[in-house]
C-alpha cells in the first residue's frame, strides 16, 4: 500500500510541477510534510539541501531520497518513477503539438501565461526555506530572540558573494558549510 501512496503522491507532483525542480518544492513539501507526515519541516529542509548538493534535478533527487527514507530502495524507485512518468508523457505529447502549432499566437500566449506562475512557485519555495533557516521550525514569530543570526549572516554573506562579487557557487557553498560547522559546533559545545 505504501508503494501505491508513494507513486501517486509523486505522480501528482510530477504532473503539476511546471517549471522544474524548484517549482516542484512547494508541491513536494505539501505531499510529504503536510498531507502524509512522512517528514517534518526540518527533515524536508535537509532533503532539499541534499537534493541540491547531489548531481541531477532537484525534484528527482528529492523523490529518490524521500522514497528511500520511507520504503528503502523500492520506495526510491517507485517515488522517482512516479515523479518522472507524467513529465515523460507530457513532454512527448507537447513536443509533437508544439512543432506542429508553434507559430500560433495561442500557443505563445499559453507559454507566456505559465511563466509568472512558475516564478511564484519558485519564490514560494525560496521563502519557505528562508523562514525555516532563519526561524527553524518555529516559523516567523516576530521575536528577535527566535532568529538564528548565524543563518542570517551565512545567507547574506553568500548572497553578497554570489551577486555582487560573482564568486563561483561551489566555493561559496563550501565556505558556508565550514562557517556553519564552526559556528554550530561551537554553539553546541558551549551549551552542553
Amino acid at each position: 500500500m505504501i508503494y501505491i501512496t508513494l507513486f501517486w503522491s509523486f505522480f501528482q507532483v510530477g504532473l503539476l510541477s511546471f517549471g522544474g525542480g524548484y517549482a516542484a518544492l512547494p508541491l513536494i513539501q505539501n505531499q510529504i510534510v503536510y498531507i502524509h507526515g512522512w517528514l517534518d519541516p526540518g527533515e524536508f529542509a535537509d532533503v532539499v539541501t541534499i537534493s541540491q548538493m547531489t548531481p541531477g534535478p532537484i525534484g528527482i533527487n528529492a523523490a529518490t531520497f524521500v522514497g528511500i527514507r520511507i520504503s528503502g530502495i523500492w520506495g526510491a524507485l517507485i517515488a522517482t518513477g512516479g515523479f518522472v512518468l507524467p513529465s515523460f508523457v507530457i513532454v512527448i505529447l507537447l513536443a509533437k503539438i508544439y512543432y506542429r502549432y508553434k507559430n500560433l499566437s495561442f500557443v505563445q500566449g499559453l507559454l507566456d501565461g505559465i511563466r509568472p506562475a512558475v516564478t511564484a512557485l519558485i519564490a514560494s519555495a525560496g521563502m519557505s526555506l528562508i523562514i525555516l533557516s532563519f526561524w527553524n521550525q518555529k516559523g516567523m514569530t516576530g521575536k528577535i530572540s527566535d532568529i538564528d543570526f548565524v543563518a542570517v549572516f551565512i545567507f547574506f554573506s553568500a548572497f553578497i558573494a554570489l551577486r555582487k562579487f560573482k564568486i563561483n557557487p561551489i566555493p561559496v557553498m563550501i565556505m558556508a558549510g565550514v562557517i556553519g560547522l564552526c559556528a554550530y559546533h561551537s554553539i553546541l559545545r558551549i551549551s552542553v
